[in-house]
């Protein structure tokens, strides 16, 4: 995700003046803009060129003068001759921000596509870049939002004192959370009996009182953020606390609220900021404190993600807890590459597992399902890809079964590899760092893995 050149805020102009020079077609599209704000609109022109009536505008039929600046909190040019070439000397001089118009290098702001359902404003910016591409965008979010929009917001505002007198904190945020998303609210509110409904939901939430805590042990995928569920994103923007490990991307977590607490306590190898019983405590903990707490794990919360001991903890201390599922690794690695784990007459069964640890008589076992067709998905085995390779030869697999391996699967940056089982057995394969899954069966030979380094003898540091 890359960074921003500029900071995105909602600027004061009421009570100012915006200034605009120009009076053709450039000026008439600002100062449309502009109107919908409470500031006093001044378009300064020798000539126009374009009709302005209508616009509740001042219409000042003269060049630029600095006198022109005083009380105006922003200045946009839509004049390339000697006025805008003054008007820009004059607003630097005068500090005032300047927009001028599709010269982006020159502009102290950039004017946003902008969703109005006053006081609710939403902006789509892309920085001066791309504004036919912002106002496709703010086409499609427009489309999608209620028109009761601003009065909802303006019953909401109009319901602080009263909330703010009974509830506090989440409590608070909660009883907001429902009435901005009630169907039955909406309703009354276009009929004119908003203010009712509001009040009989907070009487409600107040004879709730304290609400329980919950936690939602949601996957986040294996790496890429859009690849997280829409269930998984709405309960982030829910969430009070998220607790996330080092594989939850950054901008996974960045999906929550502006104001949730973010606690980072992943395992990385080696590493271990936080023990797994501590994780348990930690969440049990939140909760009993009634908040609702996001624990984001990378890939599928249910697949060797240790989510079983975190719901035991959870049972234990009678907490709620939700599951939501996320695209584990091995789906992932196998989307990368279109790789059919299973296939008829070929694969017909997909197995998970962990290659870290395993036993003899797993090992064993392994082997025979790969001999027998069917696709092994072996994850944390990296760093002993060549030792349980050699192993499973001993068990009885061939040698010569495909084998696939995927490094940082479902990321921009994921790396492949391919070869058989023979040419892996032959040492530690110098693989790339980063989470990876070793696919072994016969499937692997029909997926795409086209640009992948093919693991060979020559890659191996042979004992």
């Amino acid at each position: 995700m890359g960074e921003l050149t500029t900071f995105p805020v909602s600027y004061k102009v009421e009570g100012q003046r915006i200034v605009i020079v120009g009076g053709g077609e450039e000026a008439l599209n600002k100062a449309r803009l502009a109107i919908k704000t409470t500031a006093l609109v001044v378009i300064i022109s020798r000539t126009f060129e374009v009709d302005f009536s209508g616009l509740p505008v001042t219409l000042l039929p003269r060049g630029f003068e600095p006198a022109d600046l005083v009380g105006a909190a922003l200045v946009f040019v839509a004049d390339h001759g000697p006025d805008g070439a003054a008007a820009k000397v004059a607003a630097r001089a005068a500090k005032i921000p300047l927009n001028v118009v599709d010269v982006p290098e020159e502009c102290d702001f950039y004017t946003p596509a902008i969703i109005d359902r006053a006081p609710i404003t939403i902006a789509v910016a892309s920085e001066g870049d791309a504004p036919v591409l912002a106002r496709l965008i703010r086409a499609r979010i427009e489309a999608a939002l209620s028109p009761n929009l601003g009065a909802m917001a303006r019953l909401a505002g109009s319901m602080r004192d009263k909330v703010a007198a009974l509830l506090q904190g989440p409590r608070a945020r909660r009883y907001y959370e429902e009435l901005v998303t009630s169907p039955e609210v909406e309703a009354e509110l276009i009929r004119g009996q908003g203010m009712p409904k509001a009040e009989a939901l907070l009487a409600q939430h107040v004879e709730n009182g304290e609400s329980p805590g919950v936690v939602w042990l949601i996957g986040a995928g294996p790496g890429a953020e859009d690849l997280l569920t829409l269930r998984a994103q709405r309960l982030l923007q829910e969430a009070d606390v998220i607790v996330h490990d080092h594989l939850v991307p950054a901008a996974a977590v960045e999906m929550g609220r502006r104001d949730a607490e973010r606690i980072l306590v992943g395992k990385q190898k080696g590493h271990h900021s936080f023990t797994q019983a501590e994780i348990n405590g930690l969440i049990v903990r939140l909760a009993k404190q009634g908040k609702r707490v996001a624990r984001l794990k990378g890939g599928d919360p249910m697949v060797f993600g240790r989510a079983g001991e975190e719901i035991d903890a959870l049972n234990a201390a009678g907490i709620a807890y939700h599951v939501v599922p996320g695209v584990t690794a091995a789906l992932a690695a196998a989307a990368d590459t279109a790789t059919p784990v299973t296939l008829r007459k070929i694969s017909t069964g997909f197995v998970l597992a962990t290659a870290h640890g395993a036993e003899s008589e797993e090992l064993r076992h392994w082997a025979a399902l790969a001999s027998a067709g069917l696709t092994l998905a072996l994850y944390m085995g990296k760093s002993v890809a060549g030792q349980t390779a050699a192993r499973l030869i001993a068990e009885g697999a061939g040698a010569d079964i495909p084998v696939g391996v995927v490094v940082r699967a479902g990321r921009r940056d994921r790396v492949l590899y391919r070869g058989t089982l023979g040419s892996l057995a032959s040492g530690d394969a110098a693989l790339e760092d980063g989470p990876a899954i070793i696919f072994v069966g016969e499937a692997i030979a029909h997926g795409d893995w086209s640009g992948a380094i093919e693991i060979a003898r020559s890659q191996f540091k042979v004992a």
